[in-house]
């Protein structure tokens, strides 16, 4: 008897897990596949989560979240978009936010555009609620073509989903790229997701939000990646009024899942946001600039602009990204094929979330391999 649900048939393990499995055996090896900071959570963060935690914030908090940080963060919304009352919520990371929205959005047959190569949770999960991922390829240099998501579109387009700073990539878009797709969106009244988690590592220009844009914009954002917070799973999602009856959804289901973000976890919050993680985002500015000039020559690889990836193209003799992950695996190096991401095996994902020391011992090995 097959007792399993069937969209459990739907997904399959994490590659990137799989990745883990093949290197095993390996003793202290160059870790190149990792998606978090490599620096903690800095002390005064920590310490006010740990105060939260000694003064009784030990209960839930509203579904929405603790009133002292709703009100904080719809400040910041407001300011930044210019939206007079933001439905907003805090939520269990960027990834529980996405959960929601395409549980409160996604009917079996919708349509939803997804830039191609993509973070990996939204093939399974829009898969999983009957949803039909159609992908817009972005290869060879990762920018948006506007013309290229309207081609796309059909009555059964439900959504646009949009990463910027983007995983496994590194893109940033530009403000031409970002309106030429608002405009799409508009003529054809589309919602458009954004998820904003790598906001603060974007080093060449400033990080634009399609909230600036676009009122029938979704915003998730998150603090796992730029206060190093990964095991915390905070986040939030926001929008403006237009889209006042999603978040309503959004926090219905929640109640019934999540219930609410970890209460003294949220409280380090207030904390956070005052905290200059400049010296952090500097930091990795230099660790891209070292990665990608340590290997530019040998490879074929697109300048991020921000998170902490680079998408690598896998050199020509070997078939294809599998491939020459096996053969890296064997070398010490561990890298993500980049077929967890995207519907092509052509490339492989290196995350430069590590020391310089490591970087500089990877960036040896890859240059062998590309011998």
């Amino acid at each position: 008897m097959d007792y399993l649900a069937d969209r459990t048939k739907m997904i399959d393990a994490s590659g990137i897990r799989k990745v883990f499995a093949l290197a095993a055996e390996l003793k202290d090896p160059i870790n190149f596949s990792i998606g978090q900071p490599d620096f903690d959570v800095p002390d005064p963060i920590k310490e006010a989560a740990i105060d939260a935690i000694r003064k009784g914030f030990n209960h839930y908090s509203q579904t929405a979240g603790l009133a002292a940080v709703v009100d904080r963060l719809k400040a910041q919304v407001k300011t930044d978009y210019g939206w007079d009352n933001p439905p907003l919520m805090v939520t269990d990371g960027v990834s529980g936010g996405l959960l929601l929205a395409f549980m409160s959005l996604i009917n079996p047959g919708d349509e939803i555009i997804i830039p191609d190569p993509y973070f990996v949770i939204y093939k399974h999960v829009i898969n999983m609620l009957g949803g039909k991922c159609v992908y817009v390829s972005t290869y060879p240099d990762f920018k948006l073509s506007a013309d290229k998501i309207s081609a796309a579109v059909t009555d059964k387009t439900k959504m646009i989903i949009l990463n910027s700073p983007a995983n496994p990539t590194g893109a940033v878009y530009s403000e031409e790229e970002i309106k030429a797709v608002v405009d799409v969106a508009k003529q054809n009244d589309i919602i458009i997701l954004s998820d904003e988690i790598y906001e603060e590592f974007s080093y060449d220009r400033k990080s634009l939000s399609i909230g600036s844009y676009y009122d029938k914009s979704l915003i998730l954002k998150g603090f796992s990646k730029s206060y190093a917070m990964t095991g915390w799973r905070l986040g939030y999602a926001t929008c403006s009024e237009a889209l006042a009856p999603l978040m309503e959804k959004m926090l219905m289901i929640q109640q019934y899942t999540f219930v609410c973000a970890p209460t003294p976890l949220q409280m380090s919050l207030v904390e956070a946001l005052d905290y200059d993680m400049t010296p952090y985002v500097d930091s990795y500015r230099a660790k891209r600039d070292r990665m990608y000039n340590g290997i530019k020559d040998a490879y074929d690889v697109a300048k991020p602009g921000g998170a902490f990836y680079l998408f690598v193209k896998t050199p020509q003799q070997y078939p294809n990204a599998t491939e020459f992950v096996k053969k890296a695996i064997t070398s010490n190096v561990l890298v993500i094929p980049g077929n967890v991401f995207s519907e092509q095996d052509t490339h492989f994902r290196i995350s430069y979330a590590t020391s310089d020391e490591k970087i500089d011992a990877g960036i040896e090995i890859l240059l062998s391999l590309a011998e």
